[in-house]
């Protein structure tokens, strides 16, 4: 479910609270029901400027979410911290990034649900039975050939960005292939993050690695289609739109999707033996599980104490994002996340995307390697 204040808005929480207002035995879920990042961290919303409605109107929607039951995970990607869904299952998630994950590494079915749809999927335990639930849904619909070797987590967002922009509509299902990289968790996390963030798309084949695509022949009926072919060039023009105009640093993002393990132990090597430029803003979004290991295991406290901010079960977007910027003086924006640069323009940001060491360096030079 979306929970946080900026989703839900005032009509959401009336709606919440009227249900949680309902005797026990008809309001609660019938179904393991999960939250999306909320829209506060209790820690940060001081010191971010968040609007005055923000922490109350959180608080609200908690206690509803509560009484209805539901789990108060705060996260977007619930398969990597609580529990992955497995093959077949059928899901209603209101997470494009937890959907086509979802639906392409793991070989669950699920559609994007909106938030009123998945709050009643959570209630009745049932989903309608359209779209990516069923088999003749899930067939290729075009071929990819990925001639590069994707390094860091930009680059395979960015591929995903790249075949998203060519999607006509929801039914459509790309077929990648070519690829001689084996990508993991994340990779696949920031893959298929950015293509349903540029295409709206709830599914993708990766030849060879996704469950469901062994080979060509087992996703397409029939021979495949002519293949559009992306390589190093196209990449490296699409970094460059981003940068155009742009080459001081206001803030740099880790975020949409919120880090794994895994992404904050490398960031924190990265980062050691550095400090952050007191002008820039280093933030990182992670979900509540996550923080909690990163504390115990000391990375954390190196980041820190490097200067980064670590933003706990929430997600950058979702944070009352033009008000903030608005209220702190950002602008200039870097991120690692090709989703993230997609959706934050509408927030009135200018965001750059780069690998995370540039990254990592705009952050601490206060330029744009």
């Amino acid at each position: 479910l979306m929970a946080d204040g900026e989703a839900v808005g005032e009509a959401g929480l009336a709606l919440l609270e009227r249900l949680a207002a309902a005797p026990p035995e008809e309001r609660r879920v019938r179904v393991p029901t999960v939250t999306d990042p909320r829209g506060v961290d209790p820690a940060a919303c001081a010191w971010l400027r968040q609007p005055e409605l923000a922490p109350p109107r959180e608080a609200r929607i908690v206690r509803a979410l509560e009484a209805l039951g539901v789990l108060l995970t705060n996260t977007c990607v619930p398969y990597q911290v609580v529990a992955p869904p497995v093959a077949g299952e059928h899901l209603a998630m209101g997470d494009t990034g937890s959907a086509i994950y979802a639906n392409s590494v793991l070989g669950a079915r699920t559609n994007f649900e909106g938030g009123v749809a998945a709050l009643w999927a959570g209630l009745t335990g049932r989903v309608p039975r359209y779209g990516m639930h069923l088999d003749r849904h899930r067939r290729g619909t075009w071929l990819f050939e990925i001639d590069l070797e994707p390094g860091d987590w930009a680059e395979w967002g960015a591929i995903g960005a790249l075949v998203g922009r060519r999607m006509r509509n929801y039914l459509e299902v790309p077929v990648l292939t070519g690829l001689t990289v084996r990508p993991g968790s994340d990779e696949l996390k920031h893959l298929g993050a950015a293509l349903a963030s540029f295409g709206s798309t709830p599914l993708f084949h990766l030849v060879g690695t996704t469950p469901e695509a062994p080979d060509l022949a087992a996703v397409f009926d029939g021979p495949p289609p002519a293949a559009v072919r992306l390589g190093r060039a196209d990449l490296e023009e699409f970094f460059a739109g981003f940068r155009r105009g742009v080459d001081g640093v206001d803030l740099v993002v880790f975020a949409a999707p919120q880090l794994s393990l895994l992404e904050v132990e490398r960031i924190a090597g990265l980062l050691d033996g550095r400090r952050v430029d007191p002008a820039v803003a280093l933030l990182l979004a992670l979900p509540p599980a996550v923080a909690a290991e990163a504390r115990r295991l000391g990375l954390a406290g190196r980041l820190e104490g490097a200067g980064a901010r670590i933003l706990e079960g929430v997600c950058f977007y979702q944070m009352y994002a033009r008000e903030m910027g608005v209220a702190m003086g950002w602008r200039r924006l870097v991120t690692n996340s090709a989703k993230l640069v997609n959706i934050i323009q509408g927030y009135g940001y200018q965001p750059v995307l780069q690998p995370t060491e540039a990254c990592l360096e705009a952050a601490c030079t206060g330029r744009l390697p």
